[in-house]
């Protein structure tokens, strides 16, 4: 019994480090700060990190290929202000979701075009495109754009009210992400083409020798990830009703994060989309606290998950270890 525990937790550790963590943070918030045991602070961090949720999905199977994604924020970005000014000059919400996706698909397709077949570093390739998208949101508008859309606005301020908990809401926006969550876990666990995401991460040169379709894999890997990036970007520009070049500035660091915190091995191959979830948690817990406090500076969360970042990555090191031992 006590070998099936221990084999348990070291198979698993890597996700119950960082639900623990979150319980761990939430509690001592809400002991520090009675206003945070109220159920609508915990549906909060899906409200505030639904963006960043739908980014960190993604970025979770790039990077579980052994690859990386810095194109996230600057994809939003043009999401945003592509859907703003084109909201804009009359043309309807129904056209213009859709044509945002595509626009996330392809530049993601293509970055991983590029990687696969002209073998440029994803750390290259994904910051052109970081570069490109948010130049071309700049082209498009050097400065902020109102969304006055009905659809838009109907969307952004209708509230969801939770069942059986009063004055306790979400937004149809916040939805978005535990969905695709739910998706994620699917292709990630009970597809073949999951399978071959983990394989590309554990060794690709194996991969490829087993017949596996390495190629097209990563490509849509890349291509799933800016279809994550193009639906946070259209949340984003709801919950704001704005497009903004500036917006989303940093959030693929803030995605990395939440994947490593989340037990993502960087190096690929180890990891899921459920610690990930928890990642995200971590990051929306620890801005939360902050707000209550209402005297620290917003600085002190990027201290805090730089600090989180770092021990998830030790104790990826020694789970690691400790797999190869048993």
């Amino acid at each position: 019994m006590k070998y099936r525990i221990n084999r348990f937790l070291i198979q698993n550790g890597s996700v119950l480090l960082p639900f623990a963590v979150f319980l761990a943070v939430f509690f001592v918030g809400g002991r520090l700060y009675p206003a945070m045991q109220k159920p609508q602070v915990f549906f909060n961090l899906f409200i505030n990190d639904s963006s960043l949720l739908l980014v960190s999905i993604g970025m979770t199977l790039v990077i579980l290929t052994g690859g990386i994604d810095l194109s996230v924020g600057g994809v939003i970005a043009l999401v945003t202000t592509a859907s703003a000014v084109m909201l804009k000059s009359g043309v309807s919400a129904y056209i213009v979701m859709p044509l945002m996706i595509v626009i996330g698909v392809a530049l993601g397709g293509f970055m991983g075009w590029i990687i696969q077949e002209l073998k440029v570093q994803p750390f290259i390739a994904t910051l052109m495109g970081l570069f490109f998208a948010r130049g071309l949101a700049y082209i498009i508008s050097l400065t902020s754009v109102p969304i006055k859309n009905e659809v838009y606005k109907a969307i952004a301020l209708t509230p969801i009210y939770i069942p059986f908990l009063p004055k306790t809401y979400i937004y149809a926006t916040t939805l978005v992400g535990p969905f695709m969550l739910l998706v994620a876990i699917y292709l990630t666990n009970f597809t073949r083409f999951g399978r071959t995401i983990y394989a590309i991460g554990s060794n690709e040169q194996s991969a490829m020798l087993m017949g596996l379709p390495v190629r097209r894999v990563k490509i849509m890997v890349y291509a799933f990830s800016g279809f994550c990036s193009a639906l946070a970007g259209i949340v984003f520009s709801i919950s704001l009703l704005a497009g903004y070049g500036q917006f989303a500035t940093g959030m693929e660091l803030d995605a990395i994060a939440a994947v490593v915190i989340g037990g993502t091995a960087l190096t690929g191959g180890v990891g899921n989309v459920i610690g990930t979830l928890f990642g995200v948690l971590i990051h929306g817990t620890i801005v939360s606290i902050l707000q209550f406090n209402g005297t620290l500076s917003s600085w002190w969360t990027r201290i805090a998950v730089g600090v989180l970042t770092l021990l998830a990555i030790g104790v990826q090191s020694f789970f690691f270890v400790r797999k190869k031992r048993s």
